[in-house]
Formats: C-alpha cells, sequence, structure tokens
C-alpha cells in the first residue's frame, strides 16, 4: 500500500485508498477539466472536495501541494518512476494523465502539439477572459458604476468564441475527428459562460452555430457528465 503520509495535504483529506490518484478539486470550470478526464479514461481516483467557498485551499494543507492556493491538484501514488508525484495547474494535469493514460493526446508530433496549443488558448485566453466577464456581470463586479471592465471582458469573450466558431466548423471536435484534452479544456468554460454566468445573450451567443453543436456533443458523453458532478458539492 502506497505511504502519502509525506504530504501534509492527507492529513486535512485522509486518503481512503492511498493506492488510487488522489483528486483535490471543486466542480469549478478548472476543476471539471480533470475529474473530465479521469472519468473518460477510467483511471482509478479518489475525489476530495475542497470547498473554494469557504477558502480550504489557502489552508496550510492545501497549500503545501500548491502555494497557489488555486483548484484542481492531485497526488499521484504511481508517477514516474513509480514514485507519488504532486502536481497543480490543471493543464498541466491534463497532459500528465493523457500521457500517463496513453488516451487524448496523440503520439504524432505533429498533432500533439497542435491539441496543446488549443489547451493553452484555454489556460491563457478562455479561462481569464470567460472567468473576468462572469466577475463583472454576475458576481460583485456588476455593482461597478463604471461599465469600461465588463464591456471589455465582453467584447474579448465574443471574440475568443469566434475564434473557436472558426476552428470547430467543418470538424466535430477541436482536432477534427479526435476527441481529445482540447476539447475537455474548453467544454467546461463554454458551459459555465452561458449557464452558470448567464452570458450567452451578451456574447450574441445564439449566433454561432459550430460551438453549440460542439458543447451538445460533449455533454451528450456519460463521462463529461459524471465528471461535472466531482467532487459533489
Amino acid at each position: 500500500m502506497a505511504d502519502l503520509s509525506a504530504f501534509p495535504i492527507t492529513q486535512r483529506w485522509p486518503a481512503q485508498h492511498p493506492d488510487r490518484l488522489q483528486l483535490y478539486s471543486w466542480p469549478t470550470p478548472n476543476g471539471v477539466k480533470v475529474s473530465i478526464l479521469l472519468e473518460e479514461t477510467g483511471l482509478p481516483y479518489e475525489a476530495h472536495s475542497v470547498n473554494i467557498g469557504q477558502n480550504e485551499t489557502w489552508g496550510p494543507e492545501f497549500l503545501s501541494l500548491n502555494p497557489n492556493g488555486k483548484i484542481p491538484a492531485i497526488l499521484d501514488p504511481n508517477g514516474p518512476g513509480s514514485k507519488p508525484l504532486a502536481l497543480f495547474e490543471s493543464g498541466a494535469i491534463l497532459v500528465y494523465l493523457a500521457e500517463k493514460t496513453g488516451q487524448f493526446l496523440s503520439t504524432d508530433p505533429v498533432a500533439r502539439y497542435e491539441t496543446l496549443q488549443w489547451v493553452f488558448f484555454q489556460m491563457a485566453a478562455v479561462g481569464p477572459m470567460f472567468g473576468q466577464l462572469g466577475f463583472f456581470h454576475k458576481f460583485a463586479g456588476r455593482e461597478y458604476e463604471d461599465k469600461r471592465p465588463l464591456e471589455r471582458y465582453r467584447a474579448e469573450s465574443e471574440r475568443l468564441l469566434g475564434v473557436l466558431e472558426t476552428r470547430l466548423t467543418g470538424r466535430d471536435w477541436i482536432m477534427g475527428d479526435d476527441y481529445t484534452i482540447a476539447d475537455i479544456a474548453l467544454l467546461g468554460w463554454v458551459r459555465n459562460l452561458i449557464g452558470f454566468y448567464g452570458a450567452g445573450e451578451l456574447v450574441h451567443y445564439a449566433k454561432l452555430t459550430a460551438v453549440p453543436a460542439w458543447l451538445e456533443r460533449g455533454l451528450a458523453r456519460p463521462a463529461v457528465q459524471r465528471g461535472l458532478e466531482i467532487p459533489a458539492r
């Protein structure tokens, strides 16, 4: 049985199955990327709810694994060289799990790098811009009298959806016929933008065709539906 006692995070969230990959997360657009991929791969894991609403990521146990205080994070008792691996940043975790399982990331160098560019596109552009739009449209930012920040993030989010619309036109998935970690990285964010944030009308989502069809295909996958609810709130 794996010994994870050297990792302080296991003191706050004890592992009932220490031989399985440990997921520390919350069902946000970033969090569900990892739970969806784990469900898609079938890799055994144990999920721990880290309640960001109660600032649980800022305790010393979680910070010992991710000093940036953000979910998701993982602890894999069977990492490279059969040694435990602690990892944070959802994009890095997606790449790691795809390579560990040999799924959802092509081994062909050209396709691999093209997939990774879309993962990084989500990390660098879609996540930050959609998140800021959510803040200024749905959360505390909506009370700000100055509406220029809202318009800035609204316009940029609409532009980014246009980039996705262009890419997905004539394709089932970001990489064409192959469903990959690029789709997994993006699905939760687009779903959140038009659902939880309620910003569909702001970004003229109804004018799109390829993106809504892609989102519908993604949400129809059973593993996606399961992953969206993990960990339980």
